[in-house]
């Protein structure tokens, strides 16, 4: 799945990105490499995703999070 799809409230494990070279080397250098953790904390209307990675708030644009495919990880938040 991509991070495109993802909800918030969840946690997910990057398994790879597919991105143009410069896009990439980018995210790469804040962190975001296969393997990495990130929690989507909201997904806009306009397809703009904010999300945790490494400690940090990041927001992309829906073209950059259809190119981040992730695997479920499990719930950070219980609700409790």
């Amino acid at each position: 799945m991509t991070l495109s799809e993802g909800i918030p409230g969840m946690e997910y494990v990057v398994e790879s990105t597919r991105l143009n070279e410069k896009v990439g080397r980018r995210l790469e250098a804040l962190g975001l490499i296969h393997g990495t953790q990130v929690e989507v904390l909201n997904r806009k209307k306009n397809g703009t995703m904010i999300f945790k990675v490494r400690g940090t708030r990041m927001a992309v644009g829906k073209e950059i999070s259809m190119g981040i495919y992730v695997r479920e990880g499990h719930y950070e938040r219980t609700g409790n």
